[in-house]
């Protein structure tokens, strides 16, 4: 569900698929755009961004977060054959580098970015800060645009300090809502894996991020949508009632006082327009 809670500035962010079958997303305005991820195929890539008038032509950048495939798939082809730029860390860039399912190498597309140094992409300026997951590096991103400002961490292990700094600065949060706790408990996965998820550098649960949101909810806070739903530990009406019931125990109301978007897997999003 959308909801049109702010008057818009002409910027619109939405997901072209979360989760472990692909993920990207983008953010941009009228005449521009970037990309954050691209864990999917360049045909539905391409075919997602054409469901909102959007050309290959008009993205500007491509910004990684981490090197696992499900964020990279399409790194390379969108870098070499299609000449966007791919912002990412050194080692993020030795990882994908690295990668064998990643067909085409990046030369003259790379771009290097470090944590906690701001770089500008026309009108966005946007700063990578550390986020824990057991991948090779892994950042965040933290975009300041007009009179807003975004911030998107997945695959995050848990909310440490500086994840705490940038999320509590956005208008708009996107951050992840990966497994239910009992659900992982009672599923299926074997114990390694369990316990990979709910270490400090694997995943964060619904209770998780919703206790953080509600505890550090700030007046300024617009919209949150929730990314990286496991398909087998979760679901999306699971992921939504447990962010509205802990900002309810704060007196926030879901629809009145902040937007709520669950961003849901391999599926397009609704355009939310800032």
């Amino acid at each position: 569900m959308q909801y049109d809670l702010f008057p818009s500035d002409g910027f619109s962010f939405f997901s072209l698929g979360s989760g472990s079958c692909g993920n990207s997303y983008y953010l941009g305005n009228s005449r521009y755009g970037m990309l954050i991820d691209a864990g999917i195929g360049p045909r539905i890539i391409k075919k997602r961004l054409a469901e909102y008038g959007i050309d290959f032509s008009s993205i500007r950048a491509l910004l990684i977060t981490h090197d696992h495939y499900d964020h990279i798939q399409s790194a390379g082809y969108l870098g070499e054959k299609l000449h966007i730029p791919v912002y990412a860390t050194r080692e993020v860039h030795k990882g994908i580098a690295n990668c064998p399912m990643v067909k085409n190498t990046l030369n003259g597309s790379r771009r290097y970015i470090e944590k906690g140094n701001s770089f500008t992409i026309e009108d966005f300026r946007i700063t990578a800060f550390e986020v824990p997951h057991d991948s090779t590096d892994n950042v965040g991103y933290f975009f300041e645009f007009g009179n807003h400002t975004l911030t998107l961490a997945t695959d995050v292990g848990r909310i440490t300090d500086e994840v705490a700094c940038y999320a509590k600065q956005a208008h708009h949060l996107v951050i992840e809502s990966n497994y239910d706790e009992t659900m992982l408990q009672n599923g299926s996965y074997p114990y390694p894996l369990k316990q990979r998820i709910r270490s400090g550098s694997g995943h964060l649960s619904n209770r998780q991020v919703s206790e953080f949101v509600a505890e550090h909810f700030t007046s300024h806070l617009r919209t949150i949508l929730l990314c990286h739903l496991s398909g087998d530990n979760n679901n999306p009406e699971l992921a939504f009632d447990t962010m509205q019931q802990h900002l309810l125990q704060k007196g926030i109301v879901v629809g009145k006082d902040v937007g709520l978007q669950i961003l849901k897997r391999n599926t397009l999003s609704s355009k939310i327009d800032f």
